[in-house]
């Protein structure tokens, strides 16, 4: 090999390793430039809590939606134009996802002291991560350095898994996402705290297909409390139940403990019982309640970093529910 050919390699060896680190996210990546950006997030997310509890349960659902459509850019939060239907408007996200301004009263404090510097998709997953640990669950590093992505369209919204999923369905969707089957069924588990909408699973109650009405394998209690929750025929967008009756707030194993008595709200979550590599880890979970946090610290701070945005790519929003101009 020249030593012209050689420089090139090496050249060529350096820039890669460059692109590589701007492409990573890093722990403690606003220390000098914006010190206080995640005790601010955490400030907001602990005082919104305080308020409403079922808040938090709405920024892990936000943090979930966001990865899941065009990585973890903050386009969720993006408002709808005259011109264009945002992924928040989309029938997957509205009007489940809530806790939109928590994110906008952090991102206003941050700009006040740190002008242009942390971005949403970073607030996002801070507040995430602020509400597992307030509602019980481990705490997790979060690696920052996302940017902001200027593309949100409800369209999109079609890769999020609907409650409807059977568990290969699900495997196969979260695979897509680069996260193992054990990942699938460990952040499954975020479910134990929350709320939902009647209209996500009355089919299992009143229409579950053309030989029955009620889904065999739904526990017939639970089943009945469920229909005095949600009336057949009932027109009202606004029914919501649990998503766990007991500790509706808290980040425990419950949900999983409600899956092994078929009790679990969603076609998506009793089905994990439907496989017995899955069913393994539903008993694994409830039986070992540490475990699990363990598992769902490591998935969600694996999940934060699907599709990130970093180095020039994208932006940092000033506002946002709005893309700079």
């Amino acid at each position: 090999m020249s030593v012209r050919m050689l420089i090139s390699a090496l050249i060529f060896l350096v820039l890669c390793e460059c692109m590589m680190l701007e492409a990573q996210l890093q722990v403690g990546f606003y220390d000098n430039s914006c010190s206080m950006a995640e005790f601010i997030v955490r400030q907001e997310v602990t005082n919104a809590f305080f308020r409403n509890k079922g808040v938090a349960a709405g920024l892990v659902r936000m943090h979930f939606h966001d990865c899941f459509v065009r990585g973890c850019d903050g386009s969720v939060l993006i408002d709808s134009t005259a011109t264009n239907s945002a992924e928040k408007d989309s029938p997957a996200n509205n009007p489940s996802l809530r806790g939109f301004e928590v994110i906008d009263s952090a991102k206003a404090r941050l700009e006040s002291v740190c002008e242009g510097v942390v971005s949403c998709a970073d607030i996002v997953a801070f507040a995430a991560r602020d509400s597992v640990v307030i509602t019980g669950g481990l705490g997790y590093e979060v690696p920052a350095g996302r940017r902001d992505g200027r593309i949100s369209l409800a369209s999109e919204t079609r890769s999020l898994p609907p409650p409807t999923l059977d568990v290969d369905q699900l495997t196969q969707n979260f695979r897509s996402m680069g996260l193992t089957q054990e990942e699938m069924v460990t952040l499954s588990g975020a479910h134990t705290i929350g709320r939902s909408h009647c209209l996500a699973f009355r089919n299992r109650l009143y229409s579950f297909n053309s030989t029955t009405s009620q889904d065999p394998s739904l526990d017939r209690s639970y089943a009945a409390q469920l229909k005095q929750q949600c009336p057949e025929g009932s027109t009202d967008a606004s029914l919501v139940v649990p998503m766990n009756p007991v500790t509706p707030a808290i980040t425990d194993e419950y949900y999983y403990t409600d899956i092994l008595a078929n009790r679990g709200l969603f076609t998506s979550d009793q089905t994990l019982l439907t496989d017995p590599t899955t069913a393994i880890q539903v008993l694994q979970n409830a039986r070992f309640p540490f475990l699990w946090k363990s598992k769902f610290a490591s998935a969600m701070a694996k999940m934060g970093q699907i599709g990130v945005l970093t180095g020039t790519a994208g932006e940092i929003r000033a506002n946002c529910r709005v893309i700079n101009t």
